[in-house]
């Protein structure tokens, strides 16, 4: 059955679906013996498809991994940085590192910390990435100065950004600190650096910001083992059904593959 050949890699854990339009466009994929384009169509079963002059097949796609990293400061939430900053990758062992297409779901900005999904399942990233599906995303958020209630129901409202209004947003005061307030803010959007921008523009600048849950998948929870800043661990099978139910994928039981995964 033909596809694009972007969704092709991504269903076969080469890549993200975004990395794989990279790849086309930086001319390291070929079907065939010649150059792939955008949009391409392809039928696994009659074409060749080859990346940096390598065929790949179906047969050779990795078991998929959900993974979910406590990601630290000053690390960038991508595979690879031309300014050769660490990425995320680089906190992973070395048998995760490689070969097997492991990739951010979304990004958590350099300065930030916490919760970030890991995975090779392209299907799923492009799923979860793209604008019209919203995941609420939690925060503990440092900011600087004590916002009054009524700059917390601003924000609560929405506030325009770059032109455009932001949803709204779930945001409460957790604890005051002598010059400083704790802040919990629930996003159902991602714009770039938004909460950042958003405390700016109110006039709070934000000290510290991490991301403590992902939907009901919480960086600390009492069902799932704890781990350090800079660690990781694989996402249970009911966490793996969540993400998965989130792109109205008809509900799925928890399966012996779903088990390996966890244990893998």
């Amino acid at each position: 059955m033909e596809a694009r050949v972007q969704k092709i890699i991504a269903q076969w854990g080469i890549a993200s679906r975004r990395e794989a339009e990279e790849m086309i466009k930086q001319s390291r994929v070929h079907i065939n013996g010649i150059l792939a384009h955008l949009g391409q169509k392809v039928d696994p079963q009659r074409d060749t498809i080859s990346i940096d002059g390598k065929s790949v097949f179906q047969k050779q796609r990795p078991a998929l991994i959900y993974l979910l990293l406590n990601k630290p400061a000053g690390v960038v939430s991508t595979c690879y940085d031309p300014q050769g900053r660490p990425t995320v990758l680089d906190l992973l062992p070395k048998k995760l590192q490689a070969g097997l297409g492991i990739h951010p779901v979304g990004r958590l900005d350099a300065d930030s910390t916490g919760a970030l999904i890991l995975t090779n399942d392209g299907d799923l990233t492009f799923g979860l990435t793209h604008p019209s599906h919203s995941i609420s995303k939690t925060y503990r958020v440092l900011v600087k100065g004590h916002p009054p209630e009524a700059v917390l129901e601003r924000w609560r409202q929405g506030i325009i950004l770059d032109g455009i209004k932001t949803r709204p947003a779930q945001v409460s005061l957790i604890e005051s600190l002598p010059q400083q307030s704790y802040l919990e803010v629930i996003l159902q959007e991602g714009r770039n650096r938004q909460i950042r921008r958003l405390a700016q523009q109110l006039g709070y600048p934000v000290i510290q910001l991490q991301r403590t849950a992902i939907g009901s998948i919480q960086l600390q929870s009492s069902k799932a083992p704890s781990f350090d800043v800079g660690n990781y661990r694989y996402l249970t099978p009911k966490e793996i059904i969540f993400l998965k139910q989130q792109l109205n994928h008809i509900p799925i039981k928890e399966s012996a593959e779903l088990r390996s995964v966890e244990k893998s």
